[in-house]
């Protein structure tokens, strides 16, 4: 009787097991983040990188058809890369690019700028990175097209290639 009710035990264990096992190797686990597109711009006020005085996005999202957000770091490699196409974007008049330096050491971001160049009419300082979060970020670098009306209409997660302007360029026209 007792060698009955440890053969049953150890069915219902292995069983268990193997539901477990199937359930996981079906999942995927992959996080796929929520759309990002067609969302107004989220109202946030920071620190100006140079100046250190406050600014708000109403006063940053101000007097140009479009606007280009990127979120960097001197840190961060890939948005090296991606450096001579915001320098590109940035000679564009119809567009205004702004920097969201994000969990930067100061110093760091400022060298960073003045090595390759600075593209941003504006930047700003994400340090504990939560104006990322409310624009649904999730890595760096990440680029928004943001339009007059203040809303976003394309975000491009990774850094910026020719493809990513010859898109832009569409768009803005």
């Amino acid at each position: 009787m007792k060698n009955k009710f440890l053969i049953i035990l150890l069915i219902f264990f292995l069983s268990f097991c193997f539901f477990v096992l199937y359930k996981s190797l079906n999942s995927s686990g992959i996080y796929v983040p929520e759309k990002k597109e067609a969302r107004d711009l989220p109202e946030f006020v920071s620190t100006e990188l140079f100046s250190n005085k406050k600014i708000s996005s109403k006063e940053i999202f101000r007097g140009s058809n479009f606007y280009i957000l990127n979120i960097w770091a001197s840190w961060c490699a890939p948005c090296r890369a991606e450096h001579p196409q915001l320098i590109e974007l940035s000679k564009n008049s119809s567009i205004k690019v702004i920097g969201l330096n994000y969990k930067d050491n100061p110093k760091n971001a400022k060298k960073f700028l003045n090595e390759l160049g600075n593209p941003f009419s504006t930047t700003i300082v994400d340090t504990n990175g939560i104006i990322s979060i409310e624009f649904g970020g999730y890595g760096i670098p990440e680029t928004f097209l943001i339009n007059k009306d203040k809303k976003i209409i394309k975000s491009f997660i990774g850094n910026l290639t020719r493809d990513s302007l010859k898109e832009i360029s569409l768009i803005i026209k």
